[in-house]
């Protein structure tokens, strides 16, 4: 059982490296396939709405097909679709067949983002110990081998079509490979939870329901300020700092950096002080460095406040995620598909909600809105103090963090 665990959570981390190696294959790609097509960047942005409408639309079907079919079926399913399907922009000859292609892409990257994460959800029971940021912190990963990829690839010659048909190719591959290391269902001894002493299973259920979307609204936040930062923060040492084009990009690599280094270490930092805490700080850190961002006149200012908004987030989505997985083994999937998909509107709309600011207000002042989201998501945190169906190391918090 112990081989077969740990090889369960290898699998799980090849998952999340494929999701995210297939998605950043696609956006290294997206200047070659914007001027080949031969669209302007506005279109462009609605274009990338559409992707993000079929990987919400994708999340929710996945969900429930998880629950019930398993995620030994369903993630398999996901990573292949994935795979075959990533090559479409690369052939689309229009906007319209971009349109459907991107449609069809981001709805089966969201099948395999939730699917995958459904079954990190059972990893992390079954070990009865935080793993599930450091599966996030390997879709990072794949990010960077993705412009590796597309690096090595453009040097070498070859064309858009070519690089993402073989890197889907080899996705698939990777698939099918480590499909046979997935768990075969929910771990033994993961019930439902109970309603609780006096309470009916409708009332049980009911606030289940509540607290799942309390989550979501969570995640919401907190992946609003992640998409912001992905879109404004070169721009804000550009244009508000006045930092040179070479300097102001490793603003966003900053940021990156820090979210994955934090991400690496947020499962040892769950495991000592427990999800609450990590989620509660880690808001709070990143509401000072957005603040410091927002207020610092200075570029070493700028970059330190890029470090700690990135490394107080860290943490936070892969505890939401988790929650939301644990607090009904069962229904695991459709959960998670609740807090991903709103979490992942928060991530679309953030860069459109910066850029409305913008027009009242200067572009480092509209990242207070920033530092009010995250104060709000650190007062929110007190949500994983009760947490049914969750597992021991997380049940010893809501004794330990008890007023």
């Amino acid at each position: 059982m112990e081989r077969s665990l740990r090889a369960a959570r290898v699998a799980t981390y090849v998952y999340f490296v494929l999701c995210g190696t297939l998605l950043g294959t696609w956006v290294v790609h997206i200047p070659a396939i914007e001027e080949r097509v031969g669209i302007s960047h506005a279109t462009l942005g609605g274009l990338l709405v559409v992707f993000g409408l079929g990987a919400f639309l994708g999340m929710q079907v996945a969900g429930p097909l998880t629950d019930r079919l398993g995620t030994r079926v369903v993630v398999p399913v996901g990573g292949v679709l994935c795979g075959a399907t990533l090559i479409l922009p690369a052939l689309a000859p229009d906007p319209w067949t971009l349109a459907v292609a991107l449609l069809v892409f981001g709805l089966c990257n969201g099948c395999l983002d939730v699917s995958m994460n459904a079954h990190a959800v059972h990893v992390e029971k079954a070990y009865g110990r935080p793993v599930m940021s450091g599966f996030h912190a390997t879709f990072s990963v794949g990010g960077v081998l993705a412009a590796l990829a597309g690096a090595g690839a453009a040097s070498a010659g070859l064309g858009a079509a070519a690089t993402m048909g073989a890197m889907g190719a080899a996705g698939i591959l990777a698939t099918l490979i480590s499909a046979r290391a997935l768990l075969p269902a929910t771990p033994a001894g993961s019930p439902a939870p109970a309603a609780g002493a006096g309470a009916s299973p409708e009332a049980g259920r009911r606030g289940s329901t509540g607290r799942i979307w309390t989550l979501a609204v969570l995640a919401l936040m907190a992946m609003l300020c992640e998409g912001a930062a992905h879109d404004w923060s070169v721009l804000h040492m550009k244009d508000v700092l006045g930092a040179p084009v070479g300097t102001a990009a490793f603003a966003y690599g900053t940021f990156a950096a820090a979210m994955t280094t934090g991400r690496l270490l947020a499962d040892r930092c769950v495991t000592r002080f427990g999800a609450l805490a990590v989620l509660r700080y880690g808001s709070v850190l990143a509401a000072v460095g957005i603040t410091l961002v927002a207020l610092g006149p200075w570029l070493w200012a700028a970059f330190t406040g890029w470090a700690l908004f990135g490394l107080g987030l860290s943490g936070c989505v892969p505890q939401l995620f988790s929650a939301a997985g644990h607090a009904d083994p069962s229904a695991a999937g459709a959960n998670v598909s609740r807090v991903a998909g709103l979490g992942y509107v928060g991530m679309l709309a953030g860069p459109a909600v910066i850029g409305w600011l913008t027009r009242l207000v200067p572009l480092n002042h509209a990242f207070v809105l920033l530092t009010l989201l995250c104060a709000t998501t650190a007062v929110g945190a007190r949500v994983l103090r009760t947490a049914p169906g969750d597992h021991p190391a997380r049940r010893s918090e809501m004794v330990t963090d008890s007023p």
